[in-house]
């Protein structure tokens, strides 16, 4: 029987200063982990069955070996999603602010995920009017392509992204509107593999909606969401807009560029996605483990077809690629997906020596790192490319 509490206890505990404002995350955090654990095993469910299936069969075809990726991937992103919910939740995020160029930064990030939308037979209509916002470059970053990640499993077949600025108050804005996909409101839905993994719920109630909003707050954007006769819009607006004259961010300290121990201490680039190539084990799993700390979603393949056949349906945010592997076929790789997006990170792992180089933008816009200094350089070379793209 555990002994009563002492008078100084109880004393204590009476003075106790009341706990800081909670954030929403905080006041929602039951029920926040009981989503983190339902979307989790939604996917691996199913991913399981079909495990099931294989072993009593032993037979899997390509159809189901492409869902079981797909649910496998969907557990792990709901892990990412979870991981920056708590980050953000922890107050420790020092954010950097730039002046940026808001449309073009949407307008990279729509040609980033080209592919990916193509894919899913989903027409993007950007209007992209130029606007300066005063922001943490990365939280944008971050901000834009969870939003397009929850769009993607609403909208039926089309979808417009506006940029521009409203009048009263002089804020730039960025709007999001799409006709919502009937699924997404309780009818059955596909089956097929370019149908959502597992069937997640990703309606306003899923992880992914909730990392949006608390991007939004922390960023202290103003942000509305609305849903009239089918067609679903969701907007931004940046209170720190600049102008010529830089009114109201005199309290502001702006940095003038990336600060790779900021960004190394924050991982302001967590959730962005890598593909390693590498034909060899070990230099797949030294890679892997020298940039395992950033946050980031990292994927393995063993040779250049492979890379390709990966970037058929989506394009990754950069590829980490083996010294040994270049080829021909390489080159056309890089000349491909640089033709789509001007400045795409590649790093090549070369095989001796413990130096390393930022990439130029020269004709071979390529970041090299001795495989000596992978663990030492590779994180901060990463976060440098990409940070480029921001």
């Amino acid at each position: 029987m555990n002994s009563p509490l002492n008078a100084a206890a109880v004393n204590a505990l009476a003075n106790e200063k009341p706990p800081n404002k909670r954030t929403p995350l905080e006041d929602n955090w039951r029920e926040l982990v009981s989503d983190i654990g339902s979307e989790i095993a939604g996917p691996l469910t199913s991913a399981l069955e079909r495990v099931h299936t294989l072993m009593s069969s032993g037979r899997i075809d390509k159809a189901d070996l492409r869902a079981l990726g797909d649910e496998i991937t969907a557990a792990r992103q709901v892990g990412i999603n979870a991981q920056q919910l708590i980050r953000f939740g922890s107050g420790r995020l020092r954010q950097s602010h730039e002046r940026v160029p808001l449309a073009a930064t949407v307008g990279t990030m729509l040609k980033h995920r080209l592919r990916e939308t193509q894919a899913r037979g989903i027409v993007l209509q950007p209007t992209l009017k130029p606007v300066d916002v005063i922001v943490d470059a990365s939280l944008l970053f971050s901000l834009l392509n969870v939003t397009l990640d929850w769009v993607l499993t609403q909208a039926d077949s089309q979808i417009a992204f506006n940029v521009d600025t409203k009048v009263r108050p002089a804020h730039g804005r960025m709007t999001c509107r799409f006709l919502q996909r009937k699924a997404a409101f309780g009818e059955p839905t596909r089956t097929d593999a370019a149908s959502t993994p597992a069937q997640i719920d990703h309606s306003t109630h899923s992880l992914t909606w909730r990392l949006i909003e608390q991007t939004a707050i922390t960023m202290g954007l103003l942000m509305a969401h609305s849903h009239e006769q089918g067609v679903t819009t969701l907007s931004f607006e940046f209170p720190i807009t600049a102008n010529d004259q830089m009114e109201g961010v005199s309290t502001l300290e702006l940095d003038d560029g990336f600060n790779a121990a900021s960004a190394m201490n924050s991982k302001p680039l967590a959730g962005s996605h890598v593909l390693v190539v590498a034909s060899r084990r070990e230099v797949r799993v030294q890679v892997r483990d020298a940039i395992k700390h950033m946050g980031l979603i990292v994927d393995l393949v063993a040779s250049v077809q492979e890379a390709a056949d990966f970037c058929r349906d989506g394009l990754p945010h950069a590829i980490v690629v083996e010294g040994v592997l270049a080829s021909a076929k390489l080159n056309q790789l890089k000349t491909e997906i640089w033709s789509e997006v001007p400045g795409f990170a590649f790093i090549e792992i070369t095989e001796e020596g413990n130096s390393f180089e930022m990439s130029t933008s020269g004709d071979d816009n390529t970041a090299r790192v001795g495989r000596e200094a992978i663990e030492a350089a590779l994180p901060s070379v990463l976060a440098f490319e990409l940070s480029k793209s921001l």
